[in-house]
């Protein structure tokens, strides 16, 4: 049982290192892409951003949760315990901003790939007010994101 264990301590942290990353870098990219002023960029970005999030991050979302409450349960950590409801309910508060930023990419796509497809070479006004939400509601769920690998590691009482 050590080794299943350890499996699956190994996957929740490299899963949990996939669903930040690919969270900040995919965001990373889309900022950028959304200042460059090249339609094209924005059209390739965000296609590519919801890609990712289908592939990687949502994946590693559905596991982090299950893998946790795991290896809580193998150690013998109470799902009562400060830090473990703690990080339930910030990784929730995460997921609460996550699900319309997803809804923000997809509409962003849609629209740039409409204005790249028809050549024009800027993005209607709302594809910019879409883009406003989606950064304001990351930084929450990013913060919210740090706090939860500061007490997956801290573990404080």
């Amino acid at each position: 049982m050590a080794n299943t264990f350890l499996l699956v301590k190994t996957l929740h942290i490299l899963s949990s290192v996939l669903m930040v990353g690919t969270g900040f870098g995919t965001a990373f990219y889309l900022f950028c892409a959304n200042r460059s002023g090249s339609v094209a960029a924005q059209a390739v970005v965000s296609r590519w951003v919801i890609k990712a999030d289908w592939w990687f991050t949502t994946p590693a979302v559905v596991f982090q949760p299950l893998s946790g409450l795991w290896l809580a349960n193998y150690l013998g950590v109470a799902w009562s315990a400060t830090w473990i409801w703690l990080t339930l309910l910030l990784y929730a508060l995460a997921g609460a901003y996550w699900l319309p930023v997803v809804w923000l990419q997809i509409r962003m796509a849609k629209l740039a790939a409409q204005a790249h497809q028809a050549g024009k070479t800027a993005l209607p006004p709302v594809y910019y007010r879409y883009a406003r939400y989606w950064e304001y509601l990351g930084y929450p769920a990013f913060c919210a994101m740090v706090a939860v690998y500061f007490l997956m590691v801290m573990k404080p009482s």
